[in-house]
């Protein structure tokens, strides 16, 4: 029991006690949890390895100190606030997926899996979703962008919907996936935009932005419909 109370020690206490910060080189943060807190849409977790400590943020999760965790291709940022927190960062990782357990130990191994690509990343379906449709030109249902996309190509259009899951920092831009209650077919109800801007899971917001048809980014995600540039209101 003590053991447990000395690795969630607050940041609160004296520095001189805990290991120094993790170089902002490490792309690739990896360790064991030491403290974890889960605010806003992303669990925080602050690994302990090798005598570093290194701060993450990824997609909710549930993780528990001591519990060992990889990432892959993470995304650094310096000074990140945490508004849901009140906290600041001085640097954090934004990371995408994680693996737990013994897997952690084989990064490798996992780099070598291959890629479950845009299907993997959909948000399941949110059937008590029930969004109004945008008002104004170029506005239109996320069913209505899917039937309509080879039309809409390259094209501003305007969508509103409900936030269900976001992917931030990732080839240097978020990817929010929207959800209006519409599309019922199978992957024509989630729609995802890649923007800057970084809305939390929950919201309803409408956003526009240069809709794209089958998109491929490689490393298997392709999309048939996405919309890029992507601004957002609530």
């Amino acid at each position: 029991m003590t053991a447990l109370v000395t690795l969630i020690l607050p940041m609160a206490a004296s520095s001189a006690n805990l290991p120094k910060t993790a170089e902002a080189s490490e792309q690739s943060p990896s360790g064991k949890v030491v403290e974890t807190m889960n605010s806003g849409g992303y669990t925080y977790a602050k690994l302990g390895k090798n005598g570093k400590t290194t701060w993450v943020a990824f997609e909710t999760k549930q993780v528990r100190v001591g519990d060992a965790l990889s990432f892959e291709n993470c995304s650094a940022m310096k000074d990140s606030q945490s508004k849901s927190l009140n906290r600041k960062f001085d640097l954090i990782y934004f990371c995408q997926q994680s693996s737990t357990g013994a897997a952690a130990a084989k990064p490798a191994m996992m780099a070598a899996k291959k890629s479950s690509g845009s299907d993997g990343a959909a948000a399941a379906p949110q059937p008590k979703i029930k969004v109004d449709k945008a008002t104004g030109p170029n506005a239109y249902t996320i069913e209505q962008l899917f039937a309509k996309s080879a039309a809409l190509n390259g094209k501003q259009v305007v969508v509103k919907g409900q936030v269900v899951k976001v992917s931030p920092r990732i080839m240097s831009r978020n990817w929010i996936h929207l959800q209006d209650g519409s599309g019922n077919a199978k992957k024509k109800n989630d729609l995802v935009v890649t923007s800057t801007e970084l809305p939390r899971v929950g919201e309803v917001v409408t956003a526009s932005g240069i809709l794209a048809k089958d998109k491929d980014f490689g490393g298997g995600y392709k999309y048939s419909v996405i919309i890029e540039k992507g601004g957002f209101k609530k």
